[in-house]
Order: structure tokens, then sequence, then C-alpha cells
């Protein structure tokens, strides 16, 4: 098998190229965008043909420690100032840190087992993510799923974008605004995911390291501020509620990398053991959201302690109230740097495997070069991020639920498809099929499933701009309920819609 950098330096898999779908391309736009990137490619390894199947003579056998960054790619990735901010959320709902760090942890594992499993498919096959959802969705339903997986990994990026811009706003004191700190950012993050898999292997392997050791002074500094005596204000059913919706955010936090899993395991052998790929993904996911968010929990209740603190908070935001809280106040400043960096390790994962979900919305948008997707997803990340800047706590709590409520949908469907319908065995894929859709599905019975499961949404969701009738009926403020709708109804549907399926069209 190759190693890491060995795979995104080989040369690109070459395939034949459709009639139906090509102009001439002799002196047209897109021909000339093509060969730069094949150019670009050549020189910096930027993957022209990164939605190709990888197959499993391009492959080679990798060390163990090389296998350590299926947990390591999610480590980097996880363990942010985003993570950081949702552990403030529980406080927000009027939790206590008894409630909120158990919590925290449990409803991560529970939502990093989305894409610890989906993971597994990725070496299996040598497809991505999204490619190896046309085995249940389909050709045409298949590209729902594209679309909002393009969606949810640009609002993951914008989200970690506003969270490090705050932070390198708070270390110049305010003398770089918070839009200028979104665009270093998202440029900075632009050019690592730009360049392919090998830069993003490379880079997030180590730089979990940096922000492991800035939460573990977060815990050292101000653990002892902590407030673990003060119970919730909450009973009966707006205790409920608010438990519920925390869970329904910190659960979504975690599974909405199921959509994008097997994008970065590819490269392994078909061989390897898909028990330790979903373990080391779904800890990988697991732990290290959990250090960032229980630091926020921890945090958050200080503020009880501290109003000094609790002000800074609500005036100025997170990151001047890690400015104000860690001392030294230039060490403090530097973590507050150090920090700006985990945004980019989120948007390096979020802008490149976004990029490869545009190329699959239709065979036309295949051919435009994945540099120039990058390009896209980059400018919508900047716009959706300067203009949520100022409600990042509402945006926090609103996009995290609804990421959970999809990813529950495309997940049961997944799960279902492998195990009930081609019996948990990889030789019931035909895997040449991957790009033809005369061959694959139609997907009406995950279409199916998938539209009963947004019903399930919206049923249950609890969200600052609605409340669902069964969400609302928890409490004055609702509790979110729409991730057990959703799994519910979709498992009720796609079997029996899936059987007559297969029983009317044979596929």
């Amino acid at each position: 098998m190759l190693t890491d950098e060995e795979f995104a330096e080989r040369e690109p898999l070459v395939v034949p190229k459709n009639d139906d779908v090509l102009a001439s391309e002799d002196n047209s736009t897109l021909s000339k965008l093509r060969a730069i990137e094949a150019k670009l490619d050549a020189r910096f390894g930027v993957e022209s043909e990164a939605i190709n199947r990888k197959l499993p003579e391009d492959k080679r056998t990798v060390k163990w420690h090389e296998e350590l960054s299926m947990a390591l790619l999610w480590a980097s990735a996880t363990m942010n100032t985003s993570c950081f901010a949702t552990g403030f959320l529980g406080w927000e709902l009027g939790l206590s840190l008894k409630q909120t760090i158990p919590i925290s942890i449990l409803a991560s594992i529970v939502g990093a087992a989305l894409p610890g499993f989906a993971a597994t498919f990725g070496a299996a096959t040598g497809l991505r993510q999204i490619s190896v959802s046309r085995y249940s969705f389909g050709w045409w339903p298949n590209k729902l799923i594209a679309v909002l997986n393009a969606v949810v990994q640009i609002g993951w990026a914008a989200v970690a974008c506003i969270t490090g811009g705050l932070a390198l706003s708070a270390a110049s004191e305010g003398r770089l605004s918070l839009v200028v700190g979104i665009i270093i950012l998202a440029v900075v993050a632009l050019l690592i995911s730009f360049v392919g898999l090998k830069a993003i292997l490379v880079y997030e392997r180590y730089a979990w390291m940096i922000f492991f050791t800035i939460f573990l002074i977060i815990f050292g500094e101000i653990g002892r501020y902590a407030d673990n005596t003060t119970a919730s204000p909450l009973k009966g059913a707006d205790l409920a509620g608010s438990l519920l919706s925390l869970i329904a955010i910190v659960y979504g936090s975690s599974a909405s990398w199921v959509s994008i899993a097997s994008d970065y395991y590819v490269h392994y052998p078909i061989n390897v053991s898909r028990v330790k790929v979903f373990f080391l993904t779904t800890f990988g996911i697991a732990i290290p959201t959990s250090i960032g968010m229980v630091a926020g929990c921890v945090v958050a209740s200080a503020l009880n302690n501290r109003p000094d603190w609790a002000e800074v908070y609500e005036h100025d935001g997170i990151g001047y109230l890690v400015d104000t809280m860690l001392f030294p106040k230039g060490f403090a400043k530097v973590i507050l740097t150090l920090l700006v960096l985990s945004g980019i390790n989120v948007n390096v994962v979020s802008i490149y495997s976004a990029a490869i979900a545009c190329q699959q919305f239709s065979r036309p948008f295949a051919r435009v070069p994945r540099f120039v997707w990058t390009l896209f997803c980059f400018v919508l990340i900047l716009a959706l991020a300067i203009g949520g800047r100022e409600q990042l706590n509402a945006y926090l709590q609103n996009f995290l639920s609804l990421l959970g409520y999809w990813s529950t949908s495309y997940f049961a469907i997944l799960f279902l498809e492998h195990y009930v319908f081609r019996k948990g065995s990889f030789d019931n894929y035909d895997l040449d099929a991957w790009n033809d859709p005369t061959r694959l599905p139609m997907g009406l019975g995950a279409l199916a499933a998938f539209m009963v499961g947004v019903a399930g949404w919206i049923l249950g969701m609890v969200e600052s701009w609605f409340v669902g009738p069964v969400g609302g009926l928890i409490g004055s403020h609702g509790g979110d309920v729409a991730n057990e709708l959703t799994l519910a109804v979709t498992v009720l549907t796609y079997i029996p819609a899936r059987f007559l399926e297969l029983k009317m069209l044979g596929k």
C-alpha cells in the first residue's frame, strides 16, 4: 500500500472520458483549466482526478504508525475553538456543569460512531463518501446528498472562521477586525486544501498536539474557578427539554462527519481491519471533541464565580474572554494566536471535501477542476462567516442541530443497505459500476425514506427560528427530539421501500 505521502504524490488516475458529457475541449475555457490542473498535479500533487475510484492494484501496504492518521486526522480537525464554543451552550441552556460534561462526552461518542461506520467503506471500496452512497441513493437522488454535504462542510468552515477570527481579533486587542481575521483564516486553509490530500494528511497528523496542549493549559488555569456545586434551576419538563436540546447539538457536531468520512481512507489497503478503522475513527473524533467541549463547559461554569469574566463574554465574545482569563497577559495572546490555527484545521478538511462533493453534482460538474470548486467554496465560506459573525451562539445551536438531523437519515440508510440488503459483504457491491447510472440502484427507496426522515426533523426540531410540534411539547422552550424521530421513521420506511424497489426494478 502507498504511504500517505506516496499516495498523494502518485500520478493521477486517468479514466475514459464520456462523450455525452464532453463538449469540444480544444480551445474551451474548461480545457484550459484542466490543463492548468494537470500541470499543478504534476508539480504539487493537487489530485486532478480526486473523485475517481482508487483500485486495489494502486495501493501498497502501510505501516502501523501511518494508520494512526485514521485518528489523528480527526483529532486535529475537531479539537478547535468551535467545539470549545459549543461547550458554552449547556450553560446557556441553564444546565449545570455536572450535567453538561457527561452529555458532552457520551453524545460525542454516539455521534462519532456514525462517521466511524462510514469510514470503513473507504478502504474496502476505494470510493469517496458521496460515491459510496450511490449504492443506496442511486445516481439521481444522490445528487441531493452531494448538495447537502457541500452545505454542511461550508457551514462548518464558516463556524471555524468566526471562532478563529474572534481569537485573532482579541489577540490583536481589536486592532485587527473580526472580518479581517475571518479572511486570514480562510485564506490559509484554502492554500493547504488547494494542494490536496498530501498536505492535509501531513498537516493534520501533527497539528492536534498544539491544541491538546492549549486545552490542558485552560484546564490548569481555569479549573479552580469551575462551578461544580450550583445546580440547574430547571426542573421537570424544562430540564428534560434543555438536556435533549444539548444532546442534539453535541451529537450533531460529531455525527456531521459521516458524509465525508471515507474520503480520507481510500488509499488504505482493502484488507485493513474494519474494526480498527471504526474504533480509531470513532474515538479519533469523540475524544478530541470531548476535550474541547469539556474545556468550554468548565470555562462557562466559571462565569458563575467570576462575574467580571461573564461581562467580558457577554459584551466582547469568547476571544476576549480567553484573553482576559489566561495569564500572564502576553502568554494569553500567544494562546489566542495559536487557537486561530485550530480554525484552519477544520477548514482544510471542510474545503477539500466540499469541493469533491461539488464535483459530484453532475457529470459536467465533475469535469470542472477541483481547484475551481475549492475557490468557489472558499468564497461561499467567507460570505457565510462574515454574514453570521455577530450571532455565533445562535449559529452554533441551530447549525449543529441541523447537521445531526440529516446525518442520522444518511447513516440509517447506508447501514440498512449494507447489512440488510447486501448482507454486510462488499462482494455484493458492483464497484466497477460506481459511475454508471444504468448499473446503480434507482434510489427510490432511499429517497422515500430520506423525505420521510425530513418530516421527522420538522416534527421534533427545536431551533431559534422554528419549534416542531412534537419538540415543542417538552417544557416551556421545547426539547429537541428530531434525531430520535428521524431514526425511527427512516428505518421503518427504508426497509419496505427498498424491498419494493428491488422487487419492481431488480436493482
